[in-house]
């Protein structure tokens, strides 16, 4: 395999020649803002943390803390090395910076087939809840009509995919204020027919506590995947008008505010009702909507559930759009891939590697959307949606399985990457340090160990060692071609 490039500044491979991306900026800093903070608020958050109360009790509380400091350290290495070195491949570019075109090959491929394959989970889910309301409509001609929008959105221009997120992000956030802020009344007797809740729920029911430390980390292996999607708004920066300054920003008022919305909601509905009542698969936000005395609290979460997928689903198609354009743009996926609209006159340019190694190709000034590279995400998304009807409980499965525990690879690249790249970020350009990781090198070290041991509970948990194996065979497949790509690049220089 490739040895790692010993510059890491100078120019970012994933770049044109002249240092710039090759797509067009149109993406504001209000956008970038948004997509941090509602980015990783979706069905995750508002269904599927009713299985982690489930099992930790009032204790899942500590469960999100955890979660989502682990969360915040990943999301604040990666906003140090975006700043410094923005790049549409984010990640996979930082990764082949740091450790060799092995890394950037390996984790790009494995990052775009998590997202097309969770893109199909997403859209039958919105097409399951729009044919609860239309049900003249088939749930598959719903599929086709979100894939439809979304893909034209996405291939007119990058501002549009930037003014969706906006809109749904802002919906998601107003929702979870507004949960926030009734919750908090309830729980302080303000509201009509309701009284002071107190501690009751919090201490009753087996306590705090009531499965114990060990509740507490079930809790975390279920929800710590919620925080996935934070990543995408280190690939959007790319596109934007100043990349450094917008994702330092977009970092910064993201991770804190994330941790508030998640924690905050997890303690006010421990605090209003007993975790013994939480379902597995039933909305925990439902719940407490209901107990307060919300009308058509169901639908209202029906509504914000539907909104967060169809977010979610836009957020997949522009990052894996972008995280193939950038693999192609290094050579790394087919360069016909590398096309971009508009009409102006083409120019060549080249993502030049320290290691000695040029790929490149022809873009057209002027548009800066990738078109192809849209088009080849969406058509394995028609695919996997296609699965995902036809073959849920055995093809599809198989597949979803495959990309369980891959954003935990990911997550371990980017933490890897940056402890290479920050001394030699600091030796070379100081400067471009906008944006510093907390307590370097012993948080980045840890947020490794808490990999690791999220991991180790997912190889002891039968529900989801499935996932960790199929992912590990997945990942092993992906290197494996890697190794076998980089052996036969030596044997042609040679």
């Amino acid at each position: 395999m490739h040895d790692a490039p010993t510059h890491a500044v100078e120019s970012s491979p994933g770049t044109a020649a002249d240092g710039k991306e090759p797509l067009a900026g149109g993406l504001k800093q209000r956008h970038l803002t948004m997509l941090g903070l509602g980015g990783v608020i979706g069905a995750g958050l508002f269904v599927g943390s009713g299985a982690g109360i489930a099992v930790a009790g009032p204790g899942i509380v500590l469960s999100y803390l955890i979660a989502g400091a682990l969360a915040m350290l990943v999301m604040r290495m990666l906003g140090e090395m975006s700043a410094a070195m923005p790049a549409s491949g984010a990640f996979s570019v930082h990764a082949e910076r740091a450790l060799g075109r092995w890394a950037g090959f390996s984790v790009g491929w494995l990052y775009w087939f998590l997202l097309v394959v969770v893109l199909a989970v997403e859209a039958t889910g919105a097409a399951q809840i729009a044919n609860g309301w239309v049900p003249a409509v088939p749930q598959w001609g719903w599929v086709l009509l979100f894939m439809i929008v979304f893909t034209v959105a996405n291939l007119a221009a990058v501002k549009n995919f930037g003014e969706f997120e906006f809109w749904f992000a802002t919906l998601k956030v107003t929702a979870i204020v507004l949960f926030l802020a009734l919750s908090l009344l309830a729980v302080f007797g303000v509201l009509p027919d309701t009284e002071p809740v107190g501690l009751a729920n919090l201490t009753g029911h087996g306590g705090f506590l009531p499965h114990g430390w060990s509740g507490v980390v079930s809790g975390v292996l279920a929800v710590v995947f919620a925080f996935g999607g934070l990543e995408v708004v280190t690939i959007a920066a790319a596109e934007s008008d100043d990349p450094a300054r917008a994702v330092g920003r977009a970092v910064r008022s993201a991770v804190w505010r994330i941790l508030f919305f998640y924690v905050g909601s997890m303690l006010v509905i421990v605090t209003l009702l007993p975790w013994s009542s939480m379902q597995p698969g039933k909305s925990p936000y439902v719940a407490v909507l209901d107990s307060i005395g919300v009308p058509g609290a169901g639908q209202i979460m029906n509504i914000v559930v539907f909104v967060a997928l169809l977010s979610a689903l836009n957020a997949n198609l522009y990052g894996s759009s972008r995280m193939i354009f950038s693999l192609a743009e290094r050579g790394e996926a087919p360069r016909a891939l590398l096309k971009v609209s508009g009409g102006g006159s083409r120019r060549s340019w080249g993502s030049p590697r320290s290691n000695g190694v040029e790929s490149g190709g022809e873009v057209e000034s002027g548009g800066g959307v990738p078109r192809r590279a849209v088009l080849a995400s969406v058509a394995f998304g028609f695919v996997s949606v296609l699965l995902n009807l036809k073959w849920p409980d055995s093809v599809f499965l198989y597949m979803l399985n495959a990309v369980g525990a891959v954003l935990l690879f990911v997550w371990g690249l980017i933490a890897v990457s940056q402890l290479r790249l920050r001394p030699q970020i600091a030796r070379e350009a100081p400067g471009k340090l906008t944006l510093r990781m907390w307590g370097f090198p012993y948080l980045t070290w840890a947020a490794l160990v808490a990999m690791g041991g999220v991991l180790i509970l997912m190889l002891t948990d039968d529900t989801a060692r499935p996932q960790l194996l199929w992912s590990a065979g997945a990942t092993g497949l992906v290197l494996l071609v890697a190794g076998a790509r980089a052996l036969r690049e030596r044997r042609g220089r040679g």
